[in-house]
This record gives structure tokens, C-alpha cells and sequence, in this order.
């Protein structure tokens, strides 16, 4: 850990909801450790707050800082991040709640778990073990961040048309399960508080080490079962936070949990529906056509059956990602083999830009422009707009 303090100079921005939210702050560093060669005194830089672990800064205090993500340059962590207010003392929360999330870390935090004791909800998801289901919901599995807003995209393209007599067409009820391979605070994510402030989401789960959803829970199995029978969702969608990690192994990439959250979903009595990371733009060979991550994610760690949504792309890449989907999808040794969906991306590239405009949300997908690689944002609406005919055909006209 590299450690800085700073001077507040602004608040730049802040985004979520009250008691939840993220401020992003421009702060000039005032003292550094002997010998620092880079973020040294003087030098600003901006840096990240969370309400529910600092309080929000203003300017001209002093804050310290952690900076070791900013001073290597990682794409997600081009920010410092404030861990304390050492001028003030933050209130002592009100909640009550007894889950523990960043377990043993010096900023720990203290969330109320949806499936704790003594809460309302733990009734329902302490049932017997053979009657808690999905009942069949929907669940689309994506290894991005950044793909979230596309398969929201795909669902709207695909909802039902407004009853005789309605101007708006009924909207389905979408949550956000988010795991903690990536950032763990929920709160980090401009795009899921615009997503929510839209009424594209109509609730958050934050699950294992993740916290700050609109409920927590202890499991991805307990975080989907939340989020259909606390929130209602009629479609739920599952990806890390922010800050997919990767090692260019076959094995050390945190969306192998992927594969893990198939299987939950399957052992619920959901239906699973495979997002393939694909990429028409990526520098890196490993990550075209259908990215290695979703090969050995779905092929290799998934042992149950999933939906796996294939975009009708065309040229040259779509014949690879065809053939890798067919490939996916083949017969695998102790494994229940895929289910090959084919899915048109007719109107798919306009919803996406509907998407865009609607909330605020900008697609972004390693630093690349839905302009520039358009084959990822096409791949994440076709398996959100499956998974919205999926939906439809549960749900009573």
C-alpha cells in the first residue's frame, strides 16, 4: 500500500443515493514518504470517497490517501482512494447489521445482510432448502461490468408492446446481482446509479466481499434468490463490479466466476443464459472472436446447462464467433452440454445508442467506444434481448 495526504481542492462529483454515495474529489498531495519517486508533494490527483466508510470530503480538509492503483497505472484504478478524514470523525452508523464484508481489512464494513437473523426477509430465505427456487426467472450471466448496460439495452428492445389503451409498454422488473471479482463497493459504479435513477433496475444486490447494494447477502445463491423474492425480479442480471482482473493464464481471471454463477443459477431452479464476451477491436488475440474468459468460464467450470446467446454477426467474425459457440456448445464429458442460441441483431445497435441517451450511460468496454467495437455491446444486448422473450413467455399477458 503507498500512502499520501492530501488537500481537498474540489469536489468534482457525486453520484447514488443518499447515504451511499460516491464523491469523486480533486485533492493536491501535501506530504509524501521519503524517497517517493512518483505522486510526490505538490502533484494533484484525483481520488474516490464512499459515504458509508469516510463521509463525503469538503473542500479544504485534509485527507489521506491511498494511491499504489493510481501510481502503476491500472485502467479501474486511475484513482486514489480517501480512508480517512483524519480532521473528523464520521457519525457512527444507524443500521444494525451484523454481516462483516472485507472481512479483517482495516476498512471493514459493516452492511445488514438480507438472509441475517433478525431481519425481515430472513423468514423467507431461511425456508426449507427444496422450496426456495427461482421458479425458472431468467438470468443472464456476463463476465464485464460494462456489459450490464447493453443487456439492459437488449431487454428494452425486446419488451412487451403497451396494452390497448396505454401509451408506455410494461416494463420488466430487472435486478443487478453484482459479484465481488472486481470493485467491491456497488457504489464505485456511475453506471449502475444511473441505470437505477432511469428505472432501467429496480434494485441491487451486492454479494460475498461486494457491499452496497440495496440488499446484501452472504452468497450468489442467497443474492439471487433476494432479488427475485424481495425485489420481484422478473430478469436478473449477474457480472463483477468494475475491474476485471487478468493474468493472461488460462486459469487467473476473476469472470471464471462466471461459470460458478451458472451453476447457482441452475441449482436454484433458474434459467441460465450465457453472455459471451466477445470483441471485434481487442489488441490481444486471447480476447476476438469469443474471448478465452467465456471459453473456459462456460466450457470448462459451468457443469450445468446454460442458454448460450450467439449475435448473427456478420463477416469474417461472426463465422469465428459461430464456430466458437458451436464449439462451446458441444458435447462436454461431465458436463450437461449448452443450449446454442442463434440471435438476430436486427435493431440491437440502435437500442444500444437509445440506451445511451436515455440514462447518461456511455458504453465503455476496455477504454473502447460502442463506435469502436461495436461486436461487444451487440453480443451483451442479444443475450438480454433472449432473455426478455424468456421473460415474456413466463409472465401472464
Amino acid at each position: 500500500m503507498m500512502w499520501r495526504d492530501g488537500n481537498v481542492l474540489e469536489v468534482l462529483r457525486t453520484w447514488g443515493r443518499p447515504g451511499r454515495r460516491c464523491a469523486e474529489i480533486r485533492a493536491r498531495i501535501v506530504s509524501a514518504p521519503p524517497g517517493a519517486t512518483v505522486i510526490g508533494d505538490g502533484e494533484p490527483c484525483r481520488a474516490i470517497a464512499y459515504e458509508s466508510v469516510t463521509g463525503l470530503p469538503e473542500p479544504g480538509e485534509w485527507v489521506r490517501l491511498e494511491v499504489s492503483a493510481l501510481a502503476r497505472g491500472l485502467g479501474t484504478g486511475g484513482h486514489a482512494m480517501v480512508t480517512a478524514r483524519p480532521s473528523l470523525l464520521p457519525e457512527d452508523p444507524v443500521s444494525g447489521g451484523h454481516l462483516v464484508k472485507v472481512r479483517y481489512m482495516p476498512d471493514q464494513v459493516m452492511v445488514t445482510g438480507v438472509d441475517e437473523q433478525d431481519t425481515a426477509d430472513h423468514a423467507l430465505l431461511g425456508a426449507p432448502i427444496n422450496t426456495l427456487t427461482l421458479g425458472g426467472t431468467p438470468v443472464v450471466v456476463a463476465d464485464l461490468h460494462s456489459a450490464l448496460p447493453a443487456v439492459l439495452a437488449g431487454l428494452r428492445a425486446q419488451e412487451p408492446a403497451a396494452a390497448p389503451g396505454v401509451h408506455e409498454p410494461r416494463r420488466l422488473r430487472v435486478a443487478y446481482v453484482m459479484t465481488d471479482g472486481g470493485a467491491l463497493p456497488l457504489p464505485y459504479s456511475r453506471t449502475v446509479a444511473a441505470l437505477q435513477e432511469s428505472g432501467a433496475l429496480v434494485g441491487t444486490v451486492s454479494v460475498g466481499q461486494a457491499w452496497g447494494g440495496d440488499l446484501e447477502a452472504v452468497s450468489i445463491h442467497n443474492g439471487l434468490l433476494a432479488a427475485r423474492l424481495v425485489l420481484g425480479a422478473e430478469v436478473i442480471v449477474v457480472t463483477q463490479g468494475p475491474g476485471n482482473l487478468g493474468t493472461d493464464t488460462p486459469w487467473g481471471f476473476s469472470g471464471v466466476a462466471c461459470g460458478d454463477a451458472v451453476n447457482a443459477v441452475s441449482v436454484l431452479g433458474g434459467h441460465p443464459v450465457a453472455c459471451l464476451r466477445v470483441s471485434e477491436a481487442d489488441g490481444r488475440p486471447r480476447h476476438r472472436g469469443v474471448s478465452h474468459h467465456s471459453m473456459t468460464a462456460y466450457g470448462r467450470v459451468a457443469l450445468a446447462a446454460a442458454d448460450v446467446v450467439v449475435p448473427e454477426l456478420e463477416g469474417p467474425l461472426g463465422r469465428q464467433v459461430a464456430e466458437q459457440a458451436a464449439a462451446l456448445c458441444g458435447t462436454r464429458p461431465q458436463a450437461a452440454a449448452h443450449r446454442l442460441v442463434e440471435e438476430p441483431i436486427a435493431g440491437l445497435y440502435e437500442a444500444l445508442e437509445r440506451m445511451q441517451r436515455d440514462t447518461g450511460v456511455r458504453l465503455s468496454t476496455m477504454g473502447r467506444t460502442l463506435e469502436q467495437d461495436a461486436a461487444a455491446f451487440l453480443a451483451a444486448a442479444a443475450a438480454g434481448r433472449h432473455a426478455a422473450r424468456l421473460a415474456a413467455a413466463r409472465t401472464p399477458a
